[in-house]
């Protein structure tokens, strides 16, 4: 079977997304050109003789003047490096579709242990470039100050799943997203995540990234231009010594800040401050404006919290977050891709 028959029965199985994520795309295209290219280079490789032999009229084998027609060439052909090489592409490109349809069958399967209603949809691939952020209208700007906004400028049908402080630890919440393959962002308070920092390493190891919403949570606008940077720029250091990074993102607590938050915040090496159009709960969907419908790249928000607080857990708040969000047509994306 042909390579390009290959990707064309890939593609008509059905076991496979047909919005993969970008890991598979690139994957994808890197076999692909690299199938191209090896076997797009073949005739140069094979022309051993000196320049213009082919071009030279045969004589007739009977040694008569008169030429005799030019022979046919001989059909071009792969040399063994190249041959060995094409076959490695197509082996290993049908080698990671073989691991996509794997790894669809077991989000499909996630989807019914874990009583979700509909398989959540695929986000596109990230933009090659990231959207230029400007503060929303309403918020603070200036020169040097990190823009805050509500929704990242992008024409994708994507949304942001966001979580804040860190309060509750529920595994199932990691088992939950990990088997569902659904991206997210976490924004811890010291003060609450500090008790199991290895909860969120394991999530960190998941590939989620992790964020900045200060120390002890206090509302910021009530505290000196100092204070502000106290909070900020500490929490930055904890989560460089817990989870090894350091954040570019910030979210101040409650959604409150002023302009010394802001100035604070770009001295600790913040580069955006995500605020939120919806607020995500185990029982309910809370929306930011009247029509009640997402719009592109709109960050939603949500707590670590369980049934004590909200008389549902984690994977209830998922549920009712992917039902939402499926329902009218769009994908939860990585926030970090984005900005």
């Amino acid at each position: 079977m042909s390579l390009i028959t290959q990707i064309r029965k890939v593609g008509r199985t059905g076991g496979i997304s047909p919005r993969p994520g970008r890991h598979v795309r690139r994957a994808l295209c890197v076999s692909v050109a690299a199938f191209l290219a090896v076997s797009c280079g073949y005739g140069a490789a094979r022309d051993d003789g000196p320049p213009g032999a082919l071009d030279e009229p045969l004589s007739d084998a009977t040694g008569g003047g008169a030429p005799a027609r030019a022979a046919e060439p001989p059909a071009l052909a792969l040399g063994a490096p190249q041959r060995a090489q094409t076959e490695r592409a197509a082996a290993a490109l049908a080698a990671h579709a073989e691991r996509l349809r794997q790894a669809e069958r077991r989000r499909v399967a996630a989807v019914r242990n874990w009583r979700v209603e509909r398989l959540p949809l695929r986000p596109p691939p990230p933009p090659a470039k990231k959207p230029k952020l400007a503060s929303d209208s309403g918020h603070l700007s200036g020169e040097g100050l990190p823009p805050v906004i509500t929704r990242v400028p992008t024409k994708d049908r994507v949304v942001f799943l966001t979580i804040d402080d860190g309060y509750e630890k529920d595994p199932a919440l990691l088992r939950m997203l990990r088997d569902l393959d659904i991206p997210y962002s976490a924004f811890l308070a010291d003060y609450v995540a500090n008790d199991n920092y290895d909860y969120f390493r394991e999530m960190h190891r998941d590939g989620v990234a992790i964020h900045n919403h200060t120390l002890t949570h206090k509302e910021l606008p009530k505290l000196s231009y100092e204070a502000q940077r106290r909070e900020i720029c500490g929490q930055q250091e904890v989560l460089r010594e817990e989870i090894g990074t350091t954040p570019h993102l910030f979210r101040p607590p409650y959604g409150a800040y002023n302009r010394d938050t802001l100035r604070a915040a770009a001295t600790c090496g913040i580069t955006a401050v995500p605020l939120w159009a919806e607020e995500a709960w185990a029982k309910r969907f809370d929306w930011g404006r009247g029509d009640r419908v997402f719009h592109p790249g709109d960050i939603i928000l949500t707590h670590f919290r369980g049934k004590a607080e909200w008389g549902g857990t984690m994977p209830d708040m998922v549920r009712r977050t992917l039902k939402t969000v499926t329902d009218q047509g769009f994908a939860l994306a990585r926030l970090e891709d984005y900005i």
